[in-house]
């Protein structure tokens, strides 16, 4: 009898203690992780709304009036420097080089015969001066005849792709009439426009300015594979938005920038003494992104933050938080703003050594 009893009393104890766990490991899963932003000296990626432009890029106009007999290539057609693009109905230019070297024959004969004159003391030497000046006058009306008709030949004056060609064939065509666009896409050039603190902070500290090698977002979120770099920066600020613009060159090898183009630039910054969080403590609406902000009572409240930068994981953030506020870390998707929560502090630094993106 006393065995049952020493048997009943051992099982109460064993189940009142597995009931003390089950309820301790209910009430540590029902905690929420909070941590706090942390300072750091660091680099981060800033993306500038860019233009994209050829290396070279010109308007192809007319230099001639007439009808546009031929046109050699079409839209989008890549072309080789010399190449024939359009042909402006010649004939009038042909038969004006013909009157001109047919004048200027005829001063050549004419300037013979004065010389022999001349050496019979016919006339004087003052007739010969005259007769060489016609055929002078005459060569140089044949040479502008014949440029006249090289105008009428449009050729390509580099390698380049063609734009759109507005005419047809049979127009008349005026000069300096726009017949199409010649682009060389060989490397192509990103303007970006930078403030002008981080323009002093890229000239005057040189040791930890912005790395001149960048990368080309592009508008399908895809990134260029070749690497661009910063070239120069041009000459005065823009007034109205106090901004300078930078040029970066690309490399073009498959030809799939075009001019015209947007896209991104994304150039590494310095960033001493940054304020910085979990990407996975963030969420977003309206392309705003809020945090939990947990209060001394444990109470979340929804805050807006800026972020002035992205790195992998993290978000560099320039206001709306600060250093000595306990963001909620994990478990941004249970809670809405007033809940109270149980929660458990993760140090920064052991929160950043473990990051995974993803907010739970």
């Amino acid at each position: 009898m006393k065995r049952i009893i020493v048997f009943m009393c051992l099982l109460a104890l064993l189940s009142q203690s597995s009931c003390k766990s089950e309820k301790e490991q209910k009430e540590e899963a029902s905690k929420f992780a909070v941590t706090s932003p942390i300072r750091v000296d660091t680099s981060f990626t800033k993306e500038y709304v860019s233009q994209i432009r050829s290396v070279r890029n010109i308007e192809i106009r007319a230099q001639e009036k007439g009808f546009l007999q031929n046109i050699y290539v079409d839209e989008g057609q890549f072309v080789k420097a010399g190449q024939v693009l359009f042909r402006i109905m010649p004939k009038i230019y042909e038969a004006e080089l013909l009157k001109a070297e047919a004048e200027a024959k005829a001063a050549e004969v004419e300037l013979q015969n004065t010389k022999a004159l001349v050496d019979k003391n016919i006339v004087s030497k003052n007739e010969q001066a005259v007769a060489q000046a016609k055929l002078d006058q005459a060569k140089a009306e044949t040479a502008l005849a014949k440029l006249h008709l090289s105008f009428t030949e449009i050729r390509a004056p580099f390698d380049g792709v063609i734009d759109r060609i507005p005419k047809k064939l049979g127009s008349l065509i005026d000069e300096g009439e726009l017949l199409t666009s010649l682009s060389d896409n060989s490397e192509m050039f990103a303007y970006f426009n930078v403030s002008e603190p981080e323009y002093l902070e890229y000239q005057t500290n040189v040791k930890g300015r912005a790395n001149t090698k960048v990368n080309l977002l592009l508008a399908n979120n895809s990134i260029l594979p070749y690497k661009g770099f910063v070239e120069l920066i041009e000459g005065e600020f823009d007034n109205e938005t106090g901004n300078i613009a930078f040029r970066a060159r690309f490399p073009n090898p498959d030809r799939l920038l075009k001019n015209g183009q947007t896209g991104k630039v994304m150039m590494s910054l310095p960033m001493k003494n940054a304020l910085v969080i979990p990407q996975k403590a963030t969420y977003e609406i309206q392309d705003k992104k809020y945090v939990f902000v947990v209060d001394k009572d444990n109470v979340v409240k929804s805050r807006d933050i800026t972020v002035a930068g992205e790195m992998p994981d993290l978000y560099v953030v320039s206001g709306g938080i600060a250093e000595s506020d306990r963001i909620l870390l994990e478990g941004i998707q249970k809670v809405k703003d007033a809940d109270k929560i149980a929660c458990q502090f993760v140090a920064p630094q052991e929160v950043i050594s473990h990051l995974r993106l993803k907010a739970e």
